[in-house]
């Protein structure tokens, strides 16, 4: 079974505030303080500035979101992630800000030999194993295997 994943991750209050008035956008409680906004096709649209560059080497970063995701930092760490998997391989990116500067990546992962970009980027948040393999799993990222079982508690 594959698991895909594009979303915003931060600390739950600043995600409230940074999602408040755009469309499309849906808060999803994680564990340990974090929450994610996964990224549906309308908030995509809305975040898209058609005129900026692509963030080389993510597929679906909208297009200048880098700069809104940087002034967001400035009340907490944000991390955007991209997980496309299959049986353990796949493509997996993730980068931070913090206080409006790149702090984290961006890192990009076919096959993982040890910590994974998602589990880089949630440590970057202040998530810890806390028991169990790893931060992905401790925030509860695989609670659903595709970006749009986020909205509706599908699996």
């Amino acid at each position: 079974m594959g698991y895909y994943l594009e979303a915003v991750v931060a600390a739950e209050p600043l995600l409230r505030t940074a999602a408040a008035g755009l469309p499309g956008a849906h808060v999803v409680p994680l564990r340990q303080g974090l929450a994610l906004i996964p990224m549906t096709d309308e908030l995509h649209d809305a975040l898209t500035d058609p005129a900026a560059e692509r963030l080389r080497p993510f597929r679906l970063l909208p297009h200048g979101f880098q700069h809104t995701l940087a002034a967001w930092s400035a009340n907490g760490p944000v991390a955007y992630v991209e997980a496309d998997i299959f049986g353990g391989t796949g493509d997996r990116y993730a980068l931070a800000w913090t206080a409006g500067t790149l702090t984290l990546g961006p890192l990009t992962e076919r096959t993982p030999t040890g910590p994974t970009t998602l589990s880089l980027a949630l440590r970057h948040l202040g998530a810890t194993s806390d028991g169990h393999l790893d931060e992905f799993d401790a925030v509860g990222l695989g609670r659903h295997r595709r970006t749009e079982d986020w909205l509706t508690g599908n699996d």
